[in-house]
């Protein structure tokens, strides 16, 4: 993506952030709205576990088979109305898997839901860095916590319709239209104009074709020059890949194995087993709320790689000596750790050279949900070859993989 002008946030800045903030809001509340209620599904449809499971996986099928298309479509209709389309064609994927009357509508619901719901987190990322540019400092880890008290919501909406006995139309109704209002709202208030900037594309073709009237003789100088800048994008690129990916197995190792080890393998009561994603969760909130202040002062490099060491020895230790307080620490400190690494590798894949608008922002998101996809199952197979415990060494493994990675990365600015 192209460089904004850097200057002090104007009202009409400060109103895009606002704007950002509650796309991020909606996204993560929309999809919250309906975990809760998938126990009720499944025993309406009537379907087994495996029948569930599959149906189930729809969702990040759906986000890995459309990913791909953001940025084409941010690069036609902009950022701002992609990531509100897909808001509200979320919301009504969401709907529709809640009034499924079959396994098969079920799952084509929730493969509609995910399709949009990866074009808008790629969407709303790259209009929340296009709003960060003209601040003139970090505030991508923001949104993302914004993100997460979203979810939190949506969750706690799903709790409330249960406990009001409302029905899953009803409930999901509801959350679509509120949902889908605030995003068309928010769209008023988003920046105007696209997100490329022409006449700098424009400098660029011209001085491209400049440079192509110059001698033959530096042409070899030219194309070494180029491979060599597309072998460092590429390899750039692959690096951000991998941290965006240690985040979001971090991640998924606490909502997906957690709660599992800490009953199943330290024999914690259910409240207690239940902590342990609750304690990553709650601190990886807790550094995305402080991550822009600590981006600004230390830059993107020094708080990714701390961060690494913070997850690699928080988990580490919890894992060397089981205790159920100790594992609920680890998980605490890994999310902690991991908090700023996917708004981090999204930051950077956006600004890479020698990329189409969007297309780094793109293939970053895409190859992350592919790990939320592969690392259960990994993990799962690796826990019936060994133990749990063994295949949770996955957290601090990604803990020093950021460590070594951590290098592409801004440092401080001067």
């Amino acid at each position: 993506m192209t460089v904004d002008v850097l200057s002090p946030p104007a009202q009409a800045e400060r109103q895009a952030r606002t704007a950002v903030a509650v796309l991020f809001f909606t996204n993560g509340a929309l999809f919250a709205n309906l975990l809760p209620r998938f126990p009720q599904i499944k025993a309406d449809l009537g379907i087994g576990n495996a029948a569930y499971g599959l149906a189930v996986a729809a969702f990040p099928t759906g986000a890995i088979v459309a990913g791909l298309a953001a940025g084409a479509l941010i690069r036609r209709y902009g950022s701002g109305r992609v990531a509100v389309a897909g808001t509200v064609l979320t919301g009504i994927g969401v709907l529709a898997a809640g009034l499924s009357g079959s396994v098969v509508l079920f799952g084509t619901a929730l493969l509609l839901a995910g399709a949009m719901d990866a074009i808008t987190d790629v969407a709303q990322n790259a209009h929340g860095l296009r709003v960060q540019r003209r601040y003139g400092r970090s505030i991508i880890n923001s949104f993302h916590a914004i993100w997460s008290i979203g979810a939190v919501t949506g969750g706690s909406m799903a709790a409330g319709a249960i406990a009001l006995d409302l029905s899953l139309g009803q409930h999901l109704l509801i959350s679509a239209v509120v949902f889908g209002i605030a995003a068309c709202v928010a769209l008023r208030f988003c920046l105007t104009g696209p997100d490329t900037e022409p006449d700098a594309e424009a400098a660029n073709r011209g001085a491209a074709r400049e440079t192509g009237a110059e001698s033959r003789e530096l042409a070899p100088s030219r194309d070494e020059k180029l491979r060599k800048t597309r072998l460092r994008t590429g390899y750039v690129l692959a690096a951000l890949v991998l941290i965006a990916a240690s985040g979001a197995l971090v991640e998924d190792a606490g909502s997906s194995w957690a709660a599992l080890y800490l009953s199943d393998s330290l024999h914690a009561s259910g409240t207690l087993a239940a902590s342990g994603y609750i304690a990553l969760v709650g601190a990886q909130f807790v550094g995305r709320m402080i991550g822009d202040r600590l981006v600004d002062r230390f830059g993107q490099r020094a708080v990714a790689r701390s961060g690494g060491v913070i997850a690699a020895v928080g988990m580490g230790l919890a894992l060397a000596v089981p205790t159920a307080t100790g594992t609920i620490l680890g998980f605490a400190t890994a999310g902690f750790g991991v908090a700023t690494l996917v708004p981090a590798a999204m930051h950077e894949a956006d600004e890479l050279p020698g990329l189409r608008p969007g297309s780094g922002l793109t293939i970053v998101s895409w190859l992350m949900r592919l790990g939320f996809l592969l690392s259960p199952p990994i993990v799962g197979l690796v826990a019936d070859s060994t133990s749990l415990r063994v295949g949770l060494l996955v957290v601090p493994l990604a803990g020093l993989m950021v460590m070594v990675l951590a290098g592409v990365l801004q440092p401080r600015r001067r």
